[in-house]
């Protein structure tokens, strides 16, 4: 089993920006010399009330302090891009890391987003699925004819193709059912959010695989799964720090909307203990290794990735729950 360290490149707006930006290089180095195995950034855009470092930028900056590691987004919110360019920027900074690009994507879901680029949102997964076929033909490097509804392209070349042969590995993010059948016909692999409690991942991940078998698609090679995880050396420390950071976070999602894009039965209206529980990964070591296994054991879980910093937590906490989970957790799992 491998890790991740997200970076929460969301930030409070009245913060030095270029102090929290020195300090996910902090992260980086720390998460490296502890075990770590990948590390990644997400996009959004209009990200009030947060500041948000853009994924690409970020991750082209920290791929030196991250060198051996795995970078990945996770993920663009690809169907407000333009593939030409989405196709140029990835296989540069694929180059950049040496071959070690995943590219994680997905819909979004904010309206607010979609038109301030001029889209309309209903358009949103016809834009997902023309842009990253796009994207993939592209990436080989020939000349590529394309007639879409969207996107139309007439022997168009990329300036430079991805590193990694055929392409870099492509995971796609899902909130709903249909996404999660669209991540199994689409991508590599489904890239697992952190919303959602383990009963409806452990039903969606079955739907993922049932329909790779039913459209005659190899099982996928990664099952990855992103996590809200906060480790502080005895749990009560752990669950009080957790919860005056990531409250107000999920209190923004509510605001975004994004408990809309949840499966049936899913919500954040709830207190932060119900909020938590089966969801996200907060204690003391002994308790963050049982919850790991727990998700190994009932997903398959090859690579989590842990998002453990939220507007305005300061650096220190973030550093000791690197330092704890490389120490007390992750050697733990790092050769079973």
């Amino acid at each position: 089993m491998r890790f991740g360290l997200g970076l929460s490149v969301q930030h409070l707006p009245e913060e030095p920006q270029a102090v929290r930006f020195r300090e996910h290089v902090e992260q980086v180095r720390l998460a490296r010399a502890v075990g770590f195995s990948s590390v990644w950034a997400s996009q959004h855009y209009l990200s009030d009330p947060f500041t948000y470092f853009q994924p690409i930028p970020t991750l082209a900056r920290l791929a030196a302090d991250a060198r051996g590691l795995i970078l990945g987004t996770g993920v663009l919110l690809l169907p407000l891009l333009h593939p030409v360019d989405v196709a140029e920027q990835l296989a540069t900074l694929d180059v950049i890391t040496d071959g070690r690009l995943v590219v994680g994507v997905g819909l979004g879901y904010r309206d607010i987003e979609n038109r301030a680029f001029g889209h309309d949102p209903k358009d949103r997964v016809d834009r997902f699925v023309e842009s990253l076929e796009v994207v993939e033909r592209l990436w080989s490097g020939e000349p590529v004819d394309y007639e879409g509804r969207y996107f139309n392209l007439r022997s168009t070349r990329i300036s430079m193709r991805p590193m990694q042969s055929p392409r870099p590995p492509v995971w796609l993010a899902a909130n709903g059912d249909a996404g999660v059948r669209r991540a199994a016909r689409l991508g590599d692999a489904w890239l697992m959010n952190p919303h959602a409690t383990l009963a409806t991942l452990e039903r969606q991940l079955e739907l993922f695989r049932s329909t790779r078998r039913e459209l005659g698609r190899s099982p996928a090679v990664e099952t990855p799964l992103i996590k809200e995880c906060y480790v502080a050396p005895d749990a009560a420390t752990a669950l009080a720090e957790a919860a005056a950071f990531i409250g107000p976070k999920y209190t923004a999602y509510r605001r975004w909307e994004q408990d809309k894009a949840l499966p049936a039965g899913e919500s954040f209206d709830a207190s932060f203990g119900e909020l938590a529980r089966d969801r996200f990964i907060i204690g003391d070591p002994a308790r963050v290794v049982d919850e790991i296994a727990r998700y190994r054991e009932r997903l398959g879980v090859t690579t989590m990735i842990f998002r453990l910093q939220w507007p305005g937590m300061d650096q220190e906490k973030v550093l000791r729950s690197i330092r704890l989970l490389g120490q007390k957790v992750l050697l733990k799992f790092l050769s079973s």
